[in-house]
């Protein structure tokens, strides 16, 4: 063996230098203090709602003899299943809502040509840059008019109705029905299917990945809703959970423990949607600026 052949095997044998490496832990430690920095709020308000009204004066981040008596105190002596459950019917409604006839919106200005369809889903879109408050007293006054508030289905009805359909929920299922092939559609139309079958049973399944991505926005925009239902329940048998736990909140003073309980248990939905759905919900962000 040469010299030459020596000198190669030797620098091909040598270790380079561990940049990588070093830029992964960086990037690793980064995520880390970031994590920290997110879940030390919520880790504060678990740890609190387990310490009595004795240790809360106490300057230690754990509880010395944790206690379920504020969770106990909370489902026993306030409405805070009957908020839930009012969320959970407010959230599921509208959610089954938007589902059914964004997507039906968005499969017609997908695969129909009809005069006007441009300017029409630019309206839809358009609708997206009013903010909220702009639109609380004309939705406010229209409740009143047809007399929904105070009543028991129209104090819902009244919480649901701005809910019931989203531009957003438009716009994304346009597109993804838009990548359909059309051609699947007229060999559905030639098979002597109507319509609403075409769209039901053909390009509907076709698109679950939008329809679940959907569903977990709408679900937890609903479930967070806050402003609105405040404005418009009038009743206290009528509020969500939001509602209830920011009053609640006023209620207890300086009962940090009850406080801290229910804030706990107002968000433990929430976690275990983006728990067992988070990778739906990533998805959904991912293909939302991609399809096009």
């Amino acid at each position: 063996m040469t010299v030459t052949q020596q000198t190669d095997l030797t620098t091909a044998h040598t270790p380079t230098p561990p940049r990588r490496d070093i830029k992964t832990l960086l990037a690793y430690l980064v995520l880390a203090i970031g994590a920290v920095v997110t879940l030390f709020p919520f880790a504060w308000m678990l740890l609190t709602s387990l310490k009595s009204f004795q240790e809360l004066f106490n300057l230690g981040f754990f509880p010395e003899s944790p206690t379920v008596a504020n969770y106990t105190q909370v489902i026993t002596q306030t409405k805070f299943l009957t908020w839930f459950g009012n969320s959970l019917l407010v959230a599921g409604v509208t959610t089954l809502s938007v589902l059914f006839f964004d997507s039906l919106v968005g499969y017609t200005l997908a695969k129909f040509d009809f005069p006007g369809k441009n300017i029409v889903f630019i309206l839809i879109l358009s609708t997206l840059m009013i903010p909220t408050e702009m639109l609380i007293i004309p939705w406010f006054v229209g409740v009143t008019d047809i007399h929904l508030l105070n009543s028991t289905p129209g104090a819902y009805l009244s919480i649901m109705f701005p809910g019931l359909m989203s531009a957003f929920g438009v716009f994304l299922m346009r597109q993804f029905f838009e990548a359909l092939p059309n051609d699947l559609i007229e060999a559905a139309r030639i098979d002597g299917m109507s319509e609403f079958g075409i769209f039901w049973r053909v390009a509907l399944p076709l698109v679950r990945p939008a329809l679940a991505s959907l569903a977990i926005f709408s679900f937890l925009g609903n479930w967070n809703a806050f402003l609105w239902p405040l404005i418009v329940i009038q009743k206290p048998e009528f509020r969500t959970l939001p509602v209830g736990t920011a009053l609640f909140n006023g209620e207890a003073g300086t009962q940090w423990g009850l406080i801290m309980a229910a804030s706990s248990l107002a968000v433990i939905p929430v976690l275990l949607v983006f728990a067992f759905f988070q990778k739906q919900i990533i998805e959904g962000i991912v293909l939302t600026g991609l399809k096009g």
